[in-house]
């Protein structure tokens, strides 16, 4: 037994260093950076200038907001249906929904850029119609989409594993009882399906809040997110580390708080079936 836990630890050796080296290491130097000064002294003037970025905070929240849910009315329905297609469709949807997230991140944006652009396809193909061209980019809405696409497969893959492995049985049940198709998706899918809705928003909400580059080429100077104010900050100079540090700091504690409020929903929610 005693060699058995030995060996055990020495293969999760490697992993507690670099657990350790980039990411314990880093956290405590945030922390540091964030409750020292300049000359390395002990203050608080670095938590007391955090109200000065409070509206970058709520944008950011919000938009992150908003595009998890426009992910996860996306996403549900998409996983639900892949569920009832040939395994071998399955693959075929799951390899397509995989497929952007092979490509760069930076790819991804800027194919976007030239999709929203005012010279753009959308606008191009309106002006071919007869239309006028719409403002697209450096808008709230160009900001949304930047991080809906981005995200949507981390909304999708945990909701299709966890929907994928329901019981057909209890289904059969459901409509033996009576249930029709809405009911049996009201009252045993989606229960059953929340640990898989709950992971995914929080795969999609924790990265959306603290976005940075989609927001500063789809949404320009006017959609300011607390990510770009932390990468404008660090890239300022070292004079600016210590306040950078601070916003790191209290945008880490939300994400934190997020992750456990997700967890402990995710933890009463047992998938039992409504009755």
């Amino acid at each position: 037994m005693n060699k058995k836990s030995f060996g055990s630890r020495l293969v999760a050796a490697p992993y507690l260093v670099w657990a350790a080296i980039f990411v314990i290491v880093p956290l405590l130097m945030m922390a540091y950076f964030a409750f020292t000064d300049n000359s390395g002294a002990f203050t608080l003037s670095n938590m007391a200038q955090i109200g000065k970025y409070k509206k970058a905070f709520g944008v950011s929240i919000l938009y992150a907001l908003a595009a998890t849910i426009v992910t996860l009315l996306i996403s549900y329905p998409m996983a639900y249906f892949m569920t009832k297609m040939k395994v071998s469709s399955q693959r075929m949807v799951m390899i397509i929904v995989m497929l952007p997230m092979w490509m760069n991140f930076l790819i991804r944006t800027y194919s976007w850029i030239s999709i929203l652009a005012n010279t753009g396809i959308i606008n191009t193909f309106l002006k071919s119609i007869g239309l006028r061209p719409l403002h697209l980019i450096n808008t709230p809405g160009a900001v949304i989409l930047g991080m809906v696409y981005d995200f949507v497969p981390y909304m999708i893959l945990p909701i299709y594993s966890v929907m994928s492995k329901i019981d057909k049985s209890l289904l059969e049940a459901a409509e033996d009882l009576g249930s029709n198709a809405f009911s049996r998706l009201r009252r045993v899918i989606i229960p059953l399906s929340m640990p898989g809705v709950i992971s995914g928003i929080t795969m999609v909400f924790v990265p959306s809040v603290s976005t940075f580059y989609i927001s500063q080429k789809l949404g320009g100077n006017k959609n300011w997110l607390i990510g770009d104010a932390i990468e404008y900050l660090f890239g300022a100079g070292p004079e600016y580390y210590n306040i950078a540090s601070a916003i790191s700091l209290i945008l880490m504690v939300m994400i934190l708080l997020c992750l456990a409020v997700m967890s402990r929903f995710s933890s009463d929610e047992e998938g039992g079936v409504i009755i």
